[in-house]
């Protein structure tokens, strides 16, 4: 049969490898088109975060620009705001201020102060320019005290001109200056101007330098005091300046901006710098930056909000910062992301596998196509020979019994023409014929069945009654002595009695077919549960053939000999059985017998 299918089967693969190298190809064209329109996403994708990293720097460095002559002011003047504003300089943050005390508890200035007004300061050693200044003063409060307006003037200007030309310690300079300037405007009535001037905005010396303000020189000295000290001094400051009429918010917001902390930003820049804390910064050389205060969600929702406008992005897309804490502008720290990417992303990777399910589909169905057509082409070339063998089978079967029948026939005429003795020749047709009879009733009741026109006329059906009637037909034709035992009980069955008797009629044919012992030993057992056992002790079957034998022609060889047989025994007792809704299967099986149970609906 090989040799039949052989041309089938390469036509069959040489189609297959053919449709297999087409729908390989058609899959790799798919595949393409993806990573096609991925690429154009992506090239889109970069294109705007290009864009977007190229607005923002834009932003930020404009941002820096505006707010460049208020960093360079407030580096320049203590009085001048600095909040939104960072300069390093030397590595150490120079804005925002910081609130840089003498880690001390004790108070030298507000002591000094005190015994400046107390009058019992006294030069506690050799130092001209402390010695010189401690007179100066002494020399203005002599003359505020005696009212003496040119001798105060000329003490004071001798005061300043002292202060222009030596540096002494502030805890000693700025109290001295507060002492002064506490009885100028107590006892005197000074020039506006010049009170606004030694207060806030200074003076020059006439030497080509310049005299700080009280307010700015303790802005400026902070360092120096102690916390006690320049909080005692800062309260002194601001009530003298209300006193004088000299402005004092600007310096008392300076303090309160002072921080305790430096912030916590990068010592070192590779480039424009966008801090998530809220600072660009810039560098400007080693140990040197600047920068400017921003929020980065505001510049997000800025930068969003224009490429909308421009339809760069749909309603749905925004603008997001990557990266952690710090994020140098150079390395593209932004992302541009709508749903509408994602969607376009989902519909191609769908509109992919589709494709490609369509391919498998094809290369599926094709090989199923392929797989039936073979299958059908064997079962066709199986059948045919199936129906060979039966053919062959049966009539070798049905030639046998007739030529027996028809040499016993003629052997008779001629014993009887010569008055032989031939009394057991009638016996011996009467066998033949009944064998013939039972291979037509067995290829009719299968056919029957098969086609579904046997309707079971069910009633019921003693199992001992069924035995006995195995046991009379085994007498008519068995050739070789058998024992038929049963233990059946009263057990009735809901049954078509003519099935049951070629049932069990077939079971022990087959019996008495595969055996090789004297007697053949038949049992017919009927359980609790329903179940009916036939045994016998026959050649046996072997397990892996346990299912195969209920197939339509299948015969087990007979050890050695040509057994008889048409190949449908056990096949018509499958349909028989499942005709009347139950099950046949072999129970056991060795060299020492085959047991057969099945089950039937049944009645007590």
């Amino acid at each position: 049969m090989f040799r039949r299918l052989l041309p089938t089967l390469a036509a069959l693969l040489l189609g297959l490898a053919g449709l297999g190298w087409g729908l390989w190809n058609l899959r790799r064209i798919f595949a393409d088109e993806r990573e096609d329109a991925r690429a154009s996403l992506r090239t889109r994708r970069e294109a705007l975060a290009q864009y977007a990293r190229v607005s923002l720097a834009q932003a930020l460095k404009e941002k820096l620009e505006r707010a460049r002559p208020a960093l360079e002011l407030a580096a320049a003047d203590p009085l001048a705001p600095a909040e939104d504003l960072y300069l390093r300089e030397r590595g150490e943050q120079v804005l925002p201020r910081l609130a840089h005390h003498e880690p001390a508890a004790d108070t030298p200035a507000r002591e000094r102060y005190q015994r400046l007004h107390a009058g019992t300061e006294l030069p506690d050693e050799d130092e001209g320019p402390w010695v010189e200044r401690l007179a100066l003063t002494r020399a203005v409060e002599r003359a505020l005290a005696r009212d003496e307006g040119r001798t105060a003037t000329l003490a004071l200007l001798a005061f300043l001109q002292h202060r222009a030309r030596y540096v002494i310690a502030s805890t000693r300079d700025v109290p001295t200056l507060l002492v002064v300037l506490e009885g100028l405007a107590e006892r005197a009535q000074p020039v506006p101007e010049l009170m606004r001037s030694l207060m806030r905005d200074g003076m020059e010396d006439g030497q080509g330098g310049r005299l700080e303000g009280l307010q700015r020189m303790l802005l400026l000295k902070r360092s120096r005091f102690t916390p006690a000290d320049f909080d005692f001094l800062r309260e002194r400051v601001v009530a003298l300046s209300q006193r004088t009429g000299t402005p004092v918010m600007d310096f008392e917001a300076r303090i309160v901006e002072l921080t305790a902390e430096p912030l916590r930003l990068p010592e070192s820049l590779s480039g424009p710098t966008l801090v998530r804390s809220g600072w660009y910064l810039e560098s400007r050389g080693e140990g040197h930056a600047v920068g400017v205060a921003v929020s980065p969600e505001a510049l997000m929702e800025t930068l969003t909000r224009e490429m909308r406008e421009r339809g760069l992005l749909d309603a749905e897309g925004d603008v997001r910062l990557l990266g952690e804490e710090v994020l140098p502008l150079a390395s593209n720290p932004l992302a541009v992301e709508t749903p509408l990417w994602a969607r376009e992303e989902a519909a191609l990777e769908q509109r992919y596998r589709l494709k490609t399910g369509m391919v498998v589909l094809c290369a599926g169905l094709a090989l199923t196509i392929a797989g039936l057509a073979f299958l059908g082409q064997h079962r066709k070339y199986r059948f045919l020979e199936l129906k060979s063998d039966f053919v062959a089978t049966v009539s070798h079967e049905l030639r046998t019994p007739l030529a027996s029948i028809r040499l016993l026939a003629e052997t008779l005429e001629w014993r009887l023409a010569q008055g032989t003795e031939a009394k057991d020749y009638p016996a011996r047709i009467i066998h033949e014929a009944d064998g013939l009879g039972f291979l037509v009733e067995n290829l009719l009741s299968f056919n029957r069945i098969d086609k579904g026109r046997w309707v079971p006329q069910l009633s019921r059906v003693r199992l001992d009654e069924l035995v006995a009637t195995l046991q009379r037909d085994l007498e008519g034709w068995a050739r070789v002595p058998v024992e038929l035992t049963a233990d059946v009980g009263e057990r009735e069955l809901l049954a078509d009695p003519q099935l049951m008797r070629l049932l069990l009629a077939n079971l022990a044919r087959n019996a008495c077919a595969y055996n090789t012992r004297e007697p053949v030993r038949l049992h017919v057992e009927a359980r609790a549960d329903g179940r009916v056992r036939f045994s016998d002790n026959g050649v046996g079957i072997a397990e892996a053939e346990w299912e195969r034998v209920f197939g339509e022609f299948y015969r087990l060889r007979g050890q050695g000999r040509e057994v008889p047989g048409s190949g449908l025994g056990l096949a018509l007792c499958q349909r028989i059985v499942r005709l009347h809704g139950g099950r046949l299967r072999v129970a056991a099986s060795s060299p020492e017998g085959t047991t057969f149970e099945f089950t039937f609906a049944e009645r007590r």
